[in-house]
């Protein structure tokens, strides 16, 4: 697979103009995310296609006479899908998996826990029927004992993130493989037939200034974890009002906060009881991202089709683990599950000693892919018209991941050039602490480049929900 096939395949994904991949210029650095599947190329191919459709927003906004010419730089696109292992508050480095987040030996297997959060940890201790304060060892020697996939059932049925290991033909014959396997890379339709938006333009850049593609955009963040988070992060990267939104009953993991929540700000609203005032939000947005699982907002009128109604016009963009269809289609996931379930985990290890990609790459890829569907709707909206809709799911990344038959489309590539191997990512780091309300931050930069876009956020992240639920 030539290097740039990915990224062709990601454009075509998005429907972008196949003549634009010129535009894209390469940086390859060898031991950038190495792994025995291709992740550096379809990090990169996530990161290309957002950069992009950033580019071409900006052309068409600022009335350019082409693109901006894209750079992507392996150094740091792999910097950035490890964001969370990069950063620094006060110094101090962010914790990472809780230590029920792993794999455990069954009497017949493997099986993945999730257990970040406080509430699903309870749920995997009240299944196995321990105290709230087991040990792993404890939990380990309970496990042991059971089926790998009669403890996915309970768990899961429980409401609690449990995955049996499986291998990548387990899972192509799993009924949810194969309805994963039905889905396109991403889903973009229309919605109705609104008026085509039309956009201010951009101000030409002066005094150093960059161009925002995004700037005036305001975007609903409903969305946890990383995924959905660095999808928003890297529009408020590019100039939207990102508004991020949580039940104060279920705050977000603080450094995963700090890591995610660059370029926004941040509010509490329950829609139970606040719906006059996410209505308000609603009134004034374009574009509303979305991350729980599929149907857990539809009872507060929170489709794709009732927010087109009260909202025509809208990009309503959704990403979800595992998809709208199939027997999981109501079940949590995150990266990690998914790496476990998809066969990676056994691809990156083996059956008997499972393993792992070098970076939560379903995660981070998929929010550039999702950030990229919301800034292409964006353009064809100014042409065409009408509320969008915008899907993506992790397993199908990782279906993505593992598949050599991409589509990509009959265009010249951009020039692809190699760079010194990737060693370290003080390159791809902020040289200094930067203020915050949560201390001094130390990051990744952005890998998302085009000429005379921005290279940081406009401001850091600050505390989960200490802003009011109001457009700036």
């Amino acid at each position: 697979m030539s290097d740039t096939k990915k990224t062709g395949s990601a454009w075509a994904a998005l429907g972008g103009d196949p003549s634009l991949l010129a535009r894209v210029r390469t940086l390859r650095r060898p031991g950038a995310l190495a792994a025995r599947l291709p992740v550096r190329e379809t990090a990169r191919a996530c990161v290309a296609g957002c950069a992009l459709a950033a580019a071409e927003l900006t052309a068409l906004r600022a009335s350019l006479p082409h693109a901006p010419a894209v750079r992507v730089d392996d150094g740091a696109v792999a910097t950035a899908f490890t964001s969370e292992r990069h950063l620094r508050v006060d110094g101090r480095a962010p914790r990472s998996f809780a230590p029920l987040s792993r794999f455990w030996r069954t009497s017949d297997g493997w099986v993945r826990t999730h257990a970040n959060y406080p509430h699903h940890r309870a749920r995997l201790l009240t299944v196995l029927g321990l105290p709230a304060d087991a040990s792993p060892e404890t939990v380990a020697a309970r496990i042991a004992v059971r089926g790998a996939e009669e403890i996915e059932e309970s768990v899961s049925g429980a409401g609690g993130l449990a995955v049996a290991l499986r291998t990548a033909p387990e899972w192509a014959a799993h009924p949810q493989g194969v309805a994963v396997a039905g889905l396109p890379l991403l889903e973009r339709r229309r919605l109705d037939d609104a008026p085509a938006r039309v956009l201010p333009p951009l101000d030409a850049p002066r005094d150093g200034r960059p161009l925002l593609p995004a700037a005036g955009i305001r975007v609903l963040d409903l969305t946890r974890v990383i995924a959905g988070p660095v999808a928003t992060r890297t529009l408020a990267l590019l100039g939207a009002d990102v508004l991020r939104l949580d039940p104060a009953w279920l705050p977000e993991i603080a450094d995963q906060h700090a890591d995610t929540g660059f370029g926004k700000r941040s509010a509490t609203v329950d829609l139970g009881t606040d719906r006059a005032v996410f209505e308000e939000l609603l009134s004034a947005a374009d574009v509303v991202i979305t991350g729980y699982r599929p149907g857990a907002l539809d009872r507060f009128g929170l489709s794709p089709e009732a927010l087109a109604e009260r909202r025509p016009g809208v990009v309503v963009a959704r990403l979800s683990a595992w998809g709208d269809d199939g027997p999981w289609a109501g079940r949590r996931g995150f990266d990690s599950l998914v790496q476990a379930a998809t066969g990676i985990a056994v691809t990156e290890g083996s059956a008997a000693e499972p393993g792992a990609l070098p970076a939560q790459a379903l995660d981070h890829g998929t929010g550039h892919l999702l950030a990229a569907a919301v800034l292409r709707a964006l353009t064809e909206q100014s042409y065409d018209g009408g509320s969008r809709f915008a899907g993506a799911v992790l397993a199908r990344t990782a279906a993505w991941l593992t598949d050599d038959t991409d589509r990509v489309p009959d265009a010249p590539d951009g020039p692809v050039e190699e760079g010194a191997p990737y060693t370290a990512a003080d390159p791809w780091l902020t040289a200094t602490g930067r203020p915050s309300p949560l201390g001094e931050l130390r990051y990744a930069r952005p890998p998302v480049a085009f000429d005379g876009g921005p290279d940081d956020w406009a401001r850091p992240p600050g505390r989960p929900g200490a802003d009011r639920p109001a457009w700036a």
